[in-house]
């Protein structure tokens, strides 16, 4: 059985690793940074007067991911939104791997285009420890979403973790895979 190698990791291993290598002047391979991991969370407010609206959510966000995700419950009650401590408020995923790269390729090359009135994604939104984070205001800029199906529109959180120590080298390896990032 051959190996299945996702098309931004060829390109990681390809090019984007020796252009970090040679911009940051790193000694040991290990230094180089890369992706870790990718968490997307969906926070759904609503599922406190339906919980319907949690399968669905949950739903969408398996057919964007490719990967069941866990739903989060709240940890407090708080009586001014009417909720109470264990109720489920939202659902999230933390990609690896080969889904990881390859829902980052959609994400750059599929998605982000199909935002209305794109220019860029923020390049202020790092961490401070090469962490990247980026929201999305609908869940329909993914083609897996069929617009028939949508009962509402969600929003979601997507944080790109690397493995670099600043914002500047986590820049030069999200930009080695054509991140969209604003002038």
């Amino acid at each position: 059985m051959a190996s299945y190698s996702p098309r931004l990791r060829e390109v990681y291993e390809s090019e984007v690793r020796e252009n970090l290598r040679k911009e940051f002047d790193f000694a040991n391979v290990m230094e180089i940074p890369r992706l870790e991991k990718i968490v997307i969370n969906m926070g759904v407010g609503e599922a406190v007067g339906d919980s319907k609206k949690i399968k669905k959510a949950v739903e969408e966000l398996t057919k964007i991911s490719g990967q069941k995700p866990v739903t989060t419950h709240a940890k407090k009650s708080i009586a001014a939104f009417k909720l109470r401590e264990g109720m489920a408020i939202g659902c999230k995923v933390t990609l690896r791997g080969n889904q990881m790269y390859e829902f980052l390729d959609r994400l750059i090359q599929i998605a982000l285009p199909r935002v209305r009135d794109f220019r860029g994604v923020k390049p202020t939104s790092f961490d401070g420890r090469g962490n990247y984070a980026l929201g999305l205001k609908e869940q329909l800029v993914f083609p897996e979403i069929a617009y028939d199906d949508v009962d509402d529109t969600r929003g979601m959180d997507i944080i790109i973790c690397t493995s670099a120590k600043t914002d500047q080298q986590a820049k030069s390896l999200l930009a080695g895979f054509q991140m969209p990032f604003h002038k």
